[in-house]
């Protein structure tokens, strides 16, 4: 049987009553999706696109530090953007967000809706890692 542990933090909106922020299991932490809401306001962040996956991206790196990982340890990213014409803006701000080698494997789907009428959002898996292996780092 699989050890699961939630993970939850002030420094990233509250997930809603039907999921988790994240859960940690076997070394592995499983975030859900994250719009550009900003934490305290707990309204999305105005502008284009990429000012609200700025903040999707900000608040899934509040979830991963909760859970003692970073945006270095990411494994997985699928984004959902609902018009793929923003995509090279976004993809400007993915590549500066995440630098580590190698790069997350990752998806991006065009999609009619999301939560909130957002045009954007992330959801990952990162590697936690163990307390010898971050004296490593």
């Amino acid at each position: 049987m699989s050890n699961r542990t939630e993970i939850r933090t002030d420094r990233a909106p509250a997930p809603r009553p039907s999921n988790s922020q994240a859960i940690v299991c076997n070394g592995l932490i499983f975030c859900s999706g994250a719009i550009g809401v900003d934490p305290v306001s707990s309204k999305l962040v105005e502008g284009p696109t990429t000012a609200r996956a700025a903040q999707a991206i900000r608040n899934l790196e509040a979830i991963l530090k909760e859970a003692g990982s970073s945006l270095q340890d990411v494994i997985k990213v699928n984004i959902y953007l609902t018009d793929m014409a923003v995509f090279p803006e976004f993809n400007k701000l993915y590549e500066a967000s995440f630098t580590g080698t190698p790069r997350p494997a990752r998806t991006c789907v065009c999609v009619k809706e999301l939560p909130l009428s957002t045009d954007v959002e992330l959801e990952l898996v990162a590697a936690v890692p163990s307390a010898s292996e971050s004296s490593r780092l």
